[in-house]
């Protein structure tokens, strides 16, 4: 008997949660090597931000981030398009902390 994490269900479902994420994350202008530099206790975070219950694998995390590398790609092909448009990019510090510049 096949357990349900590998089940056609579960993937379509990983699949569903990750494409959420990505859509909340490009909003906010935060690029897939930012999500994966992220602490997990960040991640999470972002996650029940988005209204979504938190992925308990990594996989997800990298299927995210696949996808908004892909956007990224399609953003610069169709920078016109409503949808390369990122809404709330003021909210990306509070999820990517710029580099303290030393004095």
């Amino acid at each position: 008997m096949a357990d349900y994490a590998h089940s056609p269900a579960a993937e379509a479902g990983r699949a569903a949660k990750a494409r959420q994420l990505a859509g909340y994350l490009w909003d906010r202008d935060i690029s897939g090597p930012e999500l994966l530099d992220m602490p997990d206790q960040v991640r999470r975070k972002l996650a029940r931000a988005a209204g979504v219950n938190p992925p308990s694998t990594a996989e997800t995390w990298r299927s995210v981030a696949r996808l908004l590398d892909e956007k990224a790609a399609w953003a610069l092909r169709n920078p016109a398009h409503p949808a390369a448009q990122r809404p709330h990019r003021d909210e990306k510090l509070l999820w990517v902390k710029p580099p303290v510049t030393p004095w």
